[in-house]
């Protein structure tokens, strides 16, 4: 069952209440989705955010969006790791299947939700974004300034980001690298590969790949664009679901801002 319902409250009350008013949904149901982040609340005098309690007292005027997929709330969280943390930030590595960040139909299925609950970070901030088919190395800031200067360094390309992937066909000849500048959404891109291995039994070529600008499903739509797209990959590839997307952020390189050593997280 899929809903969504917005409605302003007219008298003061208890939220599961009010909601189950309004909607269709049983009270089970509503705490389920509040508590996994699908219930959204917008005051006069503050901005919209994501509400949790059942029994939250809300008051005229209020406003309330309703975000209900029930095949969203039953799907499995994978479990994160953490491989690196400290004050100001953590590294963490998020497998298949985990979203970096929650959407309107709820967060409980996202690594920033996971690291809220278990990470002791109490408003974690993402810095880059994974997609939820690929596996890999995020990192988290642990505040808005550990924020603002990661972003910095993402803007100025100082942060070095490597991934290993699994693409179809022969590309290239082992070893070779070469890049690839390809506009995506208007704006200049740019990857550099290098083949690692080939597999001419399935046809594949397992490659490491740097990237210099950080576009929308960058890595995804330049491997397309050259012929060779990601095995897994069904939106740019024709890849089948079971196979998985076949994208791992492997390595993340940086000058640390707060000590100014070198940092460097490397997956085996």
């Amino acid at each position: 069952m899929k809903l969504v319902h917005h409605f302003t409250v007219a008298k003061e009350g208890v939220a599961v209440d009010l909601i189950h008013a309004a909607t269709s949904l049983s009270k089970t149901a509503i705490k389920d989705c509040l508590n996994k982040g699908g219930i959204w609340l917008k005051t006069r005098s503050k901005k919209e955010q994501r509400i949790r309690k059942a029994k939250l007292i809300l008051q005229p005027q209020d406003r309330i969006s309703v975000y209900y997929d029930d095949s969203i709330l039953q799907l499995p969280v994978p479990a994160p790791y953490c491989l690196f943390t400290c004050r100001q930030y953590s590294i963490w590595n998020k497998p298949a299947g985990l979203l970096s960040q929650g959407t309107r139909y709820g967060d409980h299925c996202s690594l920033m939700r996971f690291a809220e609950k278990n990470g002791a970070i109490t408003t974690p901030y993402l810095i880059h974004r994974l997609d939820r088919e690929a596996s890999g190395l995020v990192l988290l800031a642990h505040s808005s300034k550990a924020a603002a200067q990661f972003s910095e360094l993402f803007r100025e390309g100082k942060i070095e980001k490597r991934y290993r992937a699994i693409a179809k066909g022969i590309v290239a000849s082992e070893k070779d690298t070469f890049c690839i500048e390809r506009p995506l959404n208007g704006k200049m891109a740019s990857t550099t590969v290098t083949v690692v291995k080939h597999d001419q039994l399935l046809q594949q070529s397992t490659l490491d790949i740097l990237l210099h600008t950080g576009r929308y499903h960058q890595i995804r739509q330049h491997l397309s664009a050259i012929g060779h797209p990601l095995v897994g990959d069904m939106r740019y590839g024709g890849g089948k679901k079971q196979e998985g997307l076949q994208l791992t952020a492997c390595s993340l390189a940086f000058l640390c801002p707060f000590t100014q050593k070198q940092r460097k997280i490397v997956l085996d």
